[in-house]
């Protein structure tokens, strides 16, 4: 990656111009996420959508200063989120940061048709990238929040989805893990006959700039030696992994929720992977340095597609 951790994200990222647009913006955890990223200055003003005094007293007790935001009175989430994605069209900020309002409708807001927000064809997914004390790289996990059972085309496009977004941080052919609960295929667990053919896929380029592997359990995603140990022999994925798909909502959700609350040393930002502009989706109950970190690696992305 272009950036080693988190922190050295925030400085690469420090004077940006980003304008922000959050629905449910009458959140103290999203204006404490704000007060972080303005402070390292990552903001340089945006929309709050949401009831304004209860915006302007969630700005008080996090410390952050309004004058640089509009302020837009609104008391249903849905249109909310439906003002949110109309302020991005009519470029009246850069990127969406989610407030409180249900992830449901903030989705359903960005996939309508004339929303401008969707590449063709596409299919959206959340990812998170990890940082932690026992791994030697930043990591991600995907989907969590977004495709509850996916099947094989799903998996294919959130495999593809995810590794142009990781393409754009600077990893040229990341590595990716198709996780199951066994390393062998197995007729009688359908995830195992998915990765074994996504795996064929990544090798007659249906699936592109990628090494996908799998099927591989958690062990041996991150550990060559473990891998060994189970005889897995081969294959560039164990011990150096950039993506690990899951594989369905019942596994990812657990899974990232796990690793947030018991890593250590744990930052992560989490975004959705598939739209034409950084949406940021964490879970409303992630730390605020999550929603801060999400800011820092929407504004280096916006960065790249402008580059592009």
């Amino acid at each position: 990656m272009k950036f080693k951790n988190y922190d050295e994200l925030m400085k690469m990222v420090k004077g940006k111009s980003n304008r922000i647009v959050v629905p449910g913006a009458n959140h103290f955890e999203a204006m404490e996420a704000c007060k972080i990223a303005d402070d390292n200055g990552l903001l340089s003003g945006g929309v709050l959508i949401g009831d304004v005094p209860m915006i302007r007293d969630a700005a008080g007790k996090a410390g952050l200063d309004l004058a640089k935001f509009e302020l837009v009175d609104c008391k249903d989430a849905a249109e909310m989120c439906r003002l949110a994605v109309r302020f991005i069209k009519e470029g009246k900020g850069d990127f969406l940061v989610k407030g409180l309002v249900d992830t449901s409708l903030y989705l359903k807001a960005i996939l309508t048709k004339d929303s401008g927000m969707l590449e063709p064809g596409t299919t959206l997914n959340q990812i998170v990238f990890f940082e932690t004390a026992h791994y030697h790289k930043l990591f991600a996990v995907t989907d969590a929040a977004i495709l509850i059972s996916p099947d094989l085309e799903h998996k294919r496009r959130i495999v593809q989805n995810s590794v142009n977004l990781t393409r754009m941080l600077g990893v040229e052919t990341p590595k990716v893990s198709i996780v199951c609960p066994v390393e062998k295929v197995n007729p009688k667990i359908q995830s195992t006959l998915d990765a074994a053919e996504l795996a064929k896929m990544s090798q007659d380029g249906r699936i592109k700039n990628a090494v996908v592997e799998g099927p591989y359990d958690i062990y041996i995603s991150f550990s060559r030696k473990l891998a060994d140990e189970k005889g897995v022999k081969g294959g560039v994925v164990p011990g150096d992994v950039d993506i690990l798909v899951l594989p369905d909502l019942d596994a990812a959700n657990p899974v990232y929720k796990s690793i947030t609350f018991f890593a250590e040393g744990m930052k992560s930002a989490a975004l959705v992977a598939g739209a034409k502009v950084p949406v940021i989706l964490p879970s409303r109950t992630d730390p605020p340095q999550t929603k801060a970190h999400s800011i820092a690696l929407a504004s280096f992305l916006k960065e790249r597609k402008v580059a592009a």
